[in-house]
């Protein structure tokens, strides 16, 4: 008998855009590190003031992506110009409870959210009496549950609004071309709805993704969750929250990525020269999580 073919697996289609120059936006409660963490990744200098709301209008900055394979491509076909792949990183002001509603400053930021690729979310463990929090005590599975179904209901309006549209020319009007793009919606609208399900969550065909491509729902974008951390206890890799966060994200968005770090670290290493940070870094026992590599 010959050898046994290898099992191929099923790749399933994945909801959003393919390319070089993507964006990603920055969310979470106001004054948890949205404004330190692009400030250190994108090596900016915007306000990170202890105050809500302190980033008014989205701060939006360019970052290189390193690639060894672009480099060798380069080095060895000597173009006459490089255009390496780029994330555009946005921070969007912080969002609270009721934002879909357009509390705080909410309806006009959700709208900078669709327009991204992918999306950050920044929660904050750490206590410090210095630093106000929005609700008056840190609790970053309450403030991930809060952010999250206010994305919800930002989409939740804008599908009754698009079914309602295309129900008046397709069920009632007779438009056969707009059928399939009213079932996908219809569909979309009873996971997002009434089972309160994301929308990445569902498996959804190659056609239904073509669709949903063009709405650009909120919920339909992969997040990687950032936790906020203190330097001693991301030096010490230990934090009540750290177990919490991980079953939150688990049961409601399993795959996601959860990141810890420490603005506060990352903030002092910024203004360090190179060795001198690296030399901190080697005597506290740490490693950096934030930047591009």
């Amino acid at each position: 008998m010959g050898p046994k073919k290898a099992e191929v697996v099923e790749q399933k289609p994945l909801i959003g855009r393919v390319g070089t120059n993507l964006k990603i936006g920055i969310v979470g409660c106001p004054n948890v590190g949205k404004s330190t963490f692009f400030n250190v990744l994108t090596k900016s200098a915007i306000p990170a003031e202890n105050f809500p709301f302190c980033t008014i209008d989205p701060n939006e900055s360019r970052v290189a992506v390193p690639d060894g394979r672009f480099d060798y491509l380069c080095e060895y076909h000597k173009p006459a110009s490089k255009v390496p792949a780029f994330l555009n990183v946005v921070d969007i002001a912080g969002l609270v409870k009721g934002a879909a509603s357009g509390q705080g400053l909410g309806n006009a930021f959700l709208s900078h959210i669709k327009a991204c690729d992918a999306i950050f979310h920044v929660c904050r463990a750490f206590d410090d009496t210095e630093v106000i929090h929005v609700d008056g005590e840190v609790n970053p599975v309450r403030d991930i549950e809060t952010i999250s179904e206010e994305l919800r209901l930002k989409d939740e309006e804008y599908i009754l609004a698009n079914c309602d549209k295309l129900e008046k020319t397709v069920i009632r009007g007779g438009d056969k071309k707009g059928k399939p793009e009213y079932d996908c919606l219809q569909k979309a609208k009873a996971h997002l709805i009434d089972q309160k399900q994301l929308i990445r969550m569902v498996d959804w065909s190659s056609t239904d993704i073509e669709i949903l491509n063009k709405h650009l729902f909120i919920t339909a974008k992969p997040i990687i969750y950032l936790v906020n951390l203190s330097e001693k206890d991301y030096i010490r890799k230990k934090n009540k929250w750290l177990p919490k966060l991980k079953e939150w994200i688990d049961k409601n968005d399993p795959g996601a990525l959860l990141i810890p770090f420490s603005g506060s670290l990352e903030s002092k290493l910024v203004d360090m020269p190179e060795d001198g940070g690296e030399a901190y870094l080697k005597e506290v026992g740490a490693t950096r999580k934030v930047g591009i590599e």
